[in-house]
């Protein structure tokens, strides 16, 4: 079937099209987590599995990237092959990205920012991710390197499922700036902001749903009844038999910020190193923890969209 949401720039997959103009749940899926966040030997079976895990929970999964110089919302089996391919040399695309990557033919893995204004291009309302971007940690000297995914959601009408942003990000900052974007953040089945690795945090979440029909109320009450065009946060802890052992992740981080201030890192390459650090010196079990966190937003993703294809 052929739709309209097909222009030269922007493809919807045909299974994709079809569940949006029958008004089923689709769940857009990242691609620079399995480009750049994970190794290549595991990226195609991860991306497998989080698609799976939507299917099975009854919606439809969009994983989205920009390949061939258009944005792609569902990838086949050959793409998503593509995609997480060892060799693969693709760009990494936030929001600003787009139009460059698109006029010029490039290829290219979205970013939450990325993906989540892809999504609400094509219709596509919940996105499931495993952190958010935040504020960057200052490493003890005056810096302002926030992450785009804030504003982006600030602005753009995708209710975004995560494990809270990644504990190398500084979580205060992070949690303030979603309160004076006016993002709503609703802690899924907790009361405290998870850190992406660990369950919690020491900052609260402003409001607490249980179920995926409460998630689904309270953002489709939000988008008929809230003026402004801001999404919604939902974050889902970690699954506890897979946090990561709270002591080795302090030990960890402490660690890791000792060698960025070694190196000298700074910027967008704080993060990637960080993780990688957080990989090599936890034998595998960080990899495990974020694999795992992944796949469960997938699910709650899937159901809060089969509730909003409800109602």
């Amino acid at each position: 079937m052929s739709t309209p949401l097909n222009t030269d720039h922007l493809v919807v997959a045909e299974e994709v099209a079809d569940a949006l103009a029958e008004g089923r749940g689709v769940v857009a899926l990242e691609s620079t987590l399995l480009a750049h966040g994970l190794p290549s030997s595991v990226s195609l079976e991860v991306g497998r599995r989080l698609e799976s895990v939507v299917r099975a929970a009854g919606a439809v999964p969009a994983t989205i990237a920009v390949l061939g110089g258009r944005a792609r919302v569902g990838l086949d089996a050959a793409l998503l092959e593509r995609l997480c391919a060892a060799d693969a040399d693709l760009l990494k695309l936030s929001r600003r990205d787009l139009g460059p990557a698109l006029a010029l033919g490039r290829d290219g893995a979205t970013t939450v920012a990325g993906t989540a204004t892809l999504a609400a291009q094509a219709g596509v309302g919940v996105f499931a991710t495993g952190g958010l971007g935040g504020v960057h940690l200052s490493l003890g000297e005056q810096a302002w390197d926030v992450s785009a995914d804030l504003d982006v959601l600030a602005s753009t009408p995708v209710a975004v499922v995560c494990s809270g942003v990644k504990s190398v990000l500084d979580i205060a900052a992070t949690v303030e700036v979603l309160e004076t974007s006016s993002i709503p953040v609703l802690g899924f089945g907790t009361d405290t902001f998870p850190s992406f690795y660990l369950r919690e945090s020491a900052f609260g979440v402003p409001w607490r749903v249980d179920t995926a029909a409460a998630a689904a109320a309270v953002i489709g009450t939000h988008r008929a009844h809230v003026p402004g065009g801001a999404g919604v946060l939902v974050v889902n802890p970690v699954p506890a038999e897979h946090e990561l052992d709270r002591e080795l992740h302090d030990r960890l981080l402490a660690d890791g910020v000792a060698l960025l201030r070694e190196r000298g890192v700074r910027g967008k390459d704080v993060t990637p190193v960080l993780l990688d650090h957080f990989h090599r010196e936890s034998g595998g079990a960080s990899l495990t923890t974020n694999i795992e966190l992944v796949a469960d937003n997938a699910r709650v993703a899937a159901e809060i969209a089969v509730e909003l294809a409800r109602r």
